[in-house]
């Protein structure tokens, strides 16, 4: 038992969740059904997306060892070794690359390739050069509702996949920034540039608000690409962000020290979720 939490863990079980989630989502905007198919996307999303952030926690094991929030990882707390984690990563990126090829076709597992290149070859070593890696960064949240689109037949260049996606990966900028200044001293003794140092601390809650309020006007353009939009789905995308501006508007303003990171990067989660809940259930029983 203690060895599979130590696996969990080693592949962000969490993170691969959401990202299998957000497959899902995808999947199911096209298709506005649920079926056998589903279930091993999702086995194979989870696959690949472990993989790749076992394969990530290898790459920065020297890092994670720095600071307090991730030296119980696996690596780093010992419970398993640099050699043992790299060949788990490779043999769930394999098995998770392979099995898509053969239960989706080639775009799906070229999508799934493409992000691991993205994740792990570039964002990770930019991370360690630039507080502004997160911007490139963010196409690898987006990638995963392309997969499960593509997954179901559909096209990949689809408007309505094309701002699914680009909605995703403008909420994960301000999403992770939040992060990083909640972390933002652990990831500096760590040796990662942060925003807090490449931005004065007086604008920095001026610009993540605006990445805020770009990720409101983001989710509100979707309706007008989906087929058959109906006035109610527009106005439920439309109280959502208004509650979203609502709480962020309170969170943030006021001095610098009283911007509540806690429940700034709780709201926006639970915001993302809100809003792709809204999508499938508008899919699965259309008005």
């Amino acid at each position: 038992m203690n060895y599979l939490s130590t696996i969990l863990s080693l592949l962000k079980y969490k993170v691969s969740i959401a990202v299998t989630f957000t497959a899902i989502t995808g999947y199911l905007v096209y298709t506005g059904r649920f079926d056998i198919q589903i279930v091993n996307l999702a086995l194979e999303i989870f696959i690949l997306a472990g993989g790749s952030s076992a394969l990530n926690e290898f790459q920065e094991r020297k890092q994670d060892a720095k600071m307090t929030r991730t030296m119980h990882r696996p690596i780093p707390s010992g419970k398993i070794s640099p050699q043992n984690a790299l060949l788990i990563s490779i043999l769930f990126i394999l098995t998770g690359l392979f099995s898509l090829y053969y239960s989706f076709g080639r775009v799906t597992a070229l999508l799934g390739l493409f992000n691991i290149f993205w994740y792990n070859l570039v964002y990770t070593n930019l991370k360690q050069l630039t507080a502004f890696a997160v911007v490139p960064g963010s196409l690898v949240g987006a990638i995963p509702a392309l997969m499960g689109w593509t997954a179901a037949g559909g096209f990949l260049f689809d408007s309505a996949i094309i701002f699914i996606a680009f909605f995703l990966f403008i909420w994960q900028i301000p999403h992770f920034w939040l992060l990083m200044l909640k972390y933002g001293k652990e990831y500096e003794k760590a040796g990662f540039p942060t925003i807090n140092q490449a931005i004065h601390s007086g604008n920095l809650k001026t610009i993540i608000f605006s990445w805020i309020i770009a990720t409101s006007l983001s989710s509100i353009m979707i309706p007008l690409f989906l087929e058959n939009g109906s006035p109610s789905f527009l106005i439920s995308i439309v109280v959502l962000n208004i509650m979203f501006i609502g709480i962020f508007t309170k969170l943030s303003f006021g001095n610098l020290a009283e911007l509540n990171l806690k429940k700034s990067f709780v709201s926006i989660n639970i915001y993302m979720f809100i809003f792709m809940i809204i999508l499938i259930v508008y899919h699965l029983f259309p008005s």
